[in-house]
Parts: structure tokens; C-alpha cells; sequence
């Protein structure tokens, strides 16, 4: 088609009706890419399908791309050029098809993260998340565009493959760390927010979940950095699974002589006070006793409570130890002090009355 058409008796070079055949596509292939991805987004939104919307949404700037290079692809076949300038034409093209890709996507890996950024959130950064994933689509894209324009790719992933070994070997307790965050993230143990204990000692508040390490607020208001790595080695008691509320757990003893069933009653009328007053406490529950060990000066027994979280417990014990013992002096219900019966031999004693009448 390079060649001169007649277009109302007029003869017309290919370096003017190639250029308005371009524009002509590009106008009409635009309009007809919006008017078919608004009713596919019309039809989408009606179904219960949640990723055809997002799949639809992510086609739009891909198609432009890819409409602007297939212009580019017919210009060239237009216009009356040497076979070298051709084949450039044929390379924008190529080029134009693997960045629309790449777009798609970014676009679509770009949605799904929105979507699901509260649960990432809670295990790990999707800033993070999101430039791994763009840096792998821009390499892959990088690679399959330099096979394109004839340049052999094997020596370089070679080179790649002994570089990464490099930084592997120079980076080791960083890329553990970061890939024990990645683990973090998808197993989940802990989220952000979650009251927690390593077998260390530490506990508190997660505040961050990041790309190497986890910061933890503790009650005294400090911040402790743990290593992914060794956070994902340690025994983590999580106190806000399955469920943030927790047993409060009071140990009680009573002399021997006391009316055990007077005791019970007692006990679970000042509980269930606390239960209904106190701030944390769960007050729909029904707080219960049970006895469990004959102590050599009292028969003890715990006082099951419940409180919304973890840190609840301090002020529901507080608060339910000053109301027991009041009602406990009140009802004249004995806490016994602890006795220590010390076995002395007869000769023992003999021999210190004599020393003592010396």
C-alpha cells in the first residue's frame, strides 16, 4: 500500500492520507474502547463476581496503549520506508504489547491490594508488598524486552544468578528476616494491634509489622524491636486469639472451719458485682468458684471472672480483692494467715530447760 490513491481525482502520497488514517484510528478505536468498557462495567456491577469489576477497571489504560501501537504498526506498513525503519515501526509495536501487559497487571495487582489492604496491613506493609511486586513485573518486562531487540538474556541471568548468590551470602540475617516477615504476613500469628508475649519475657501492644522487623509498645509505654527472624523462632502467646476477651483467674483459701457452701455464695454475689461495675469486665457473665486444694492453713479455691482483653485483668482483680476481703470481714469468712508447726525433739527441749534454769 505504498503507493499514491486517487481520492476525488486527486492523487494523494502516502505521507498524507498514512497520517490521517492514523489519527482516524486512534479516534475511533478510543471511542469505541470507552463506550465497550463502560458497558462491561455496567454489566459487571450487577454480578456477584468481585475481581470482574476489577479486571474490567485495569483493561482501560492498557488498551490505549496498546490501540497507540498497533496505529504505530499500520503507519508503518503505510508509509514508503526502508525495511530497517519498518522493522523499528514492528519493535514500537512489540514494545507497546509488553507494556500494555506490564499495565494490566499493575493495574489489576494494584486493585487487589486495595481491596485486601486491612487483612495485608495487619501483617505486613503494602508499600512493601507493592514495590516487590512492580519490581518483578518491570524486571520481567526488562528481560522480554531485551529478547525482543535480539539481545541474548542468558549471559545476564547468569550474572544475575551469581550476584543475587553474592548478596544473598553478604545480606543473610536481613533477607531471613525479611522473608520470616513474609511469612508473618501470610500465616498470620500476630497481627497489628494484637496484645502479645514472646517466651522471652516481652509483651505489649503490636504497633508495626515491618519488611525486617516488629515493634511492640509495651504497658510502661516503651517500644522493643524485635527481628522478624527471631520473632518467628520464639513461642508468641497471642492474647487477642481466637477471641480478645480472657478468663481472669483469682486464687482464694479460707480457713478450715468455714461454711464452704456460705463461702461460694458469698464469693460469686461480690464476682458478679464486679462483673456488672467495673470498666472491662464482661457483665453478661456468670462468674463461678472452684475449690481445688487442702493447703496446710486454708482450703483454697479460684474465682473464675472475665474481662473484654488482656490488660482488663489488673483492674477487675484490684477492684474484686478490696470487695472480697470487705465482704469477707463483714460476713466473718476467715483468710487464714499462713502456720508453720515446728517438731522439736523431747531431748531437744530437756536440754534447753536446763540450760536455761543454769
Amino acid at each position: 500500500m505504498n503507493e499514491w490513491i486517487d481520492v476525488l481525482n486527486q492523487f494523494l502520497s502516502p505521507w498524507v492520507y498514512a497520517p490521517i488514517l492514523f489519527f482516524v484510528w486512534i479516534i475511533f478505536a478510543f471511542i469505541v474502547k470507552r463506550i465497550v468498557i463502560n458497558r462491561l462495567l455496567r454489566m459487571t456491577a450487577i454480578t456477584p463476581f468481585p475481581f470482574d469489576d476489577l479486571v474490567v477497571s485495569s483493561l482501560s489504560r492498557p488498551l490505549g496503549v496498546l490501540i497507540l501501537g498497533t496505529g504505530v504498526l499500520f503507519l508503518g506498513k503505510l508509509l514508503p520506508l526502508e525495511e530497517k525503519w519498518v522493522s523499528v515501526f514492528t519493535i514500537v509495536f512489540q514494545i507497546s504489547l509488553v507494556f500494555a501487559l506490564v499495565l494490566f497487571a499493575d493495574n489489576f495487582l494494584r486493585g487487589l491490594l486495595n481491596s485486601y489492604s486491612t487483612a495485608i496491613q495487619a501483617a505486613m506493609s503494602p508499600v512493601v508488598l507493592r514495590i516487590i511486586l512492580r519490581t518483578a513485573l518491570i524486571g520481567t518486562a526488562g528481560l522480554i524486552f531485551l529478547d525482543m531487540i535480539g539481545v541474548s538474556i542468558t549471559p545476564l541471568l547468569a550474572s544475575l544468578g551469581l550476584g543475587s548468590l553474592s548478596v544473598g551470602l553478604a545480606l543473610q540475617e536481613t533477607l531471613t528476616s525479611f522473608f520470616s516477615g513474609v511469612y508473618i504476613s501470610v500465616d498470620r500469628p500476630i497481627r497489628v494491634g494484637d496484645y502479645v508475649k514472646l517466651d522471652s519475657g516481652e509483651e505489649g501492644y503490636v504497633e508495626e509489622i515491618g519488611w525486617r522487623s516488629t515493634r511492640i509498645r509495651t504497658l510502661p509505654n516503651n517500644m522493643v524491636i524485635v527481628p522478624n527472624q527471631k520473632l518467628t523462632a520464639s513461642i508468641v502467646t497471642n492474647y487477642y486469639l481466637p477471641d480478645r476477651e480472657i478468663a481472669v483467674l483469682v486464687q482464694v483459701g479460707v480457713h478450715y472451719g468455714s461454711d464452704l457452701e456460705h463461702v461460694e455464695r458469698v464469693t460469686i454475689e461480690v464476682a458478679r458485682d464486679i462483673m456488672k461495675r467495673v470498666q472491662g469486665a464482661v457483665s453478661n457473665f456468670e462468674p463461678f468458684i472452684r475449690y481445688h486444694t487442702f493447703d496446710s492453713s486454708s482450703i483454697n479455691f479460684t474465682v473464675i471472672l472475665r474481662g473484654k482483653e488482656y490488660v482488663d485483668q489488673h483492674l477487675i482483680k484490684h477492684e474484686f480483692v478490696k470487695a472480697l476481703h470487705a465482704r469477707y470481714k463483714k460476713e466473718g469468712i476467715v483468710i487464714p494467715y499462713p502456720l508453720r508447726t515446728i517438731d522439736i525433739p523431747p531431748q531437744t527441749v530437756e536440754s534447753l530447760r536446763n540450760l536455761m534454769g543454769k
